[in-house]
This record gives structure tokens, C-alpha cells and sequence, in this order.
């Protein structure tokens, strides 16, 4: 069982950047891949930044590639997603996931959610 908890949305103007934290519980953390999921108002749930176990290999779709990066602390349980040249189509509830698979994009490969935490992007 892993229990996560995301922190670090807020309203933040277009070109900005911020850091977003996901804390996860228990011993077993970096037996996971690790992602990062958002949803905006009306759509459907998007992959955003994905992470192996080691740290090693991650993975972006071209909407946020070379603006975001995820990265992991194993030692502090820790996933993160920086996000650099914030834009407005950025706004969304940000959502980190585990996954015993993989790297994967699709949601269906992970089995544990936090609640997720709203970025907003707006002037």
C-alpha cells in the first residue's frame, strides 16, 4: 500500500514556473515508477511526466517536453515535477501516481493516486 499526497499548486502567471512535490508513505517507494498526470475542467485525464524506479529513464509527451521535469528522491520518498514557461492550456488538477509496471503514459498502468493538487495559470 502506498498513500501519496501532492503539495505545491497555486496560481502562478504565464511564463512562470513552480515545483510540485508528491510525498509518498511506506518503505516500498522506490519499488515504483512514479508519474505525473493532470486533468482541466471537461477533458480527460492527460500523462504529463513519468519515472523509473532508479530514477534513470523518464518520459514526456511533446506537450511539456523541455518545460517540465520530473525527478525522485528515494531516499526522502519523494517524486517531483518542475514546471518552467508555464502557459495558460497548463491550468489543470495535477495528479502523481505509482506504478509496479513502468514508465507508462497510460493511467491504467498505475495503482495508486494521490488527490491531486490545482495548478492555475492564468495573468
Amino acid at each position: 500500500q502506498v498513500q501519496l499526497v501532492e503539495s505545491g499548486g497555486e496560481l502562478v502567471q504565464p511564463g512562470g514556473s513552480l515545483r510540485l512535490s508528491c510525498a509518498a508513505s511506506g518503505r516500498t517507494f522506490s519499488r515504483y515508477a512514479m508519474g505525473w498526470f493532470r486533468q482541466a475542467p471537461g477533458k480527460e485525464r492527460e500523462f504529463v511526466a513519468a519515472i523509473s524506479k532508479n530514477g534513470l529513464i523518464t518520459r514526456y509527451p511533446d506537450s511539456v517536453k523541455g518545460r517540465f521535469t520530473i525527478s525522485r528522491d528515494n531516499a526522502e520518498n519523494t517524486v517531483y515535477l518542475q514546471m518552467n514557461s508555464l502557459k495558460p492550456e497548463d491550468t489543470a488538477v495535477y495528479y502523481c501516481a505509482a506504478s509496479a509496471i513502468g514508465t507508462s503514459p497510460s493511467a491504467s498502468a498505475y495503482d495508486y493516486w494521490g488527490q491531486g493538487t490545482q495548478v492555475t495559470v492564468s495573468s
